[in-house]
């Protein structure tokens, strides 16, 4: 199993909106690496559901990768603010994941707090000047962000 920090705007989709719908697509992805890291993700893998652009920003909980290499429905929508003229459907260029529902932390780990805990060779989100929305996080890492969260073990995967 591996670990993912995934950020989302909380105006635009939160934690709440996934625990009311239980899974759905990560969708709107726009950036090469971090669709790269959405690649790499299995079934099983958890993700740290972090709330990004709000103060104050940090992880509020975590999700499940349920279904890996889901091609991204956005970019054919001419509608959406993901659509991508240059993608085809017999070529995508955007792929993503389902995730499910996990938990929401009893305790925010702000940014402020990921900072004071983990240096930026542990804790990818703490770098400076790193703004990608997905990230891989390890498991030392991982199994520290839990606790600060108030979580005594990981959550074993469904």
């Amino acid at each position: 199993m591996a670990y993912w920090l995934m950020k989302s705007e909380p105006n635009t989709y939160s934690i709440h909106d996934l625990e009311r719908e239980g899974e759905t697509v990560w969708d709107g992805v726009r950036n090469y690496q971090a669709r790269n890291f959405l690649r790499l993700m299995q079934p099983g893998d958890l993700a740290f559901f972090y709330h990004s652009n709000t103060e104050p920003p940090g992880i509020v909980g975590w999700m499940e990768v349920r279904e890996g290499d889901v091609v991204d429905p956005s970019q054919f929508l001419p509608a959406s603010p993901y659509y991508d003229p240059q993608s085809k459907p017999q070529a995508p260029r955007w792929q993503t994941v389902r995730v499910g529902f996990g938990g929401i932390f009893a305790n925010l780990v702000s940014l402020a707090a990921l900072r004071q805990h983990f240096k930026p060779e542990e804790l990818l989100v703490v770098r400076p000047g790193n703004r990608l929305s997905v990230l891989p996080v390890g498991a030392a890492a991982a199994e520290r962000i839990f606790s600060l969260g108030g979580v005594q073990s990981p959550p074993a995967a469904n």
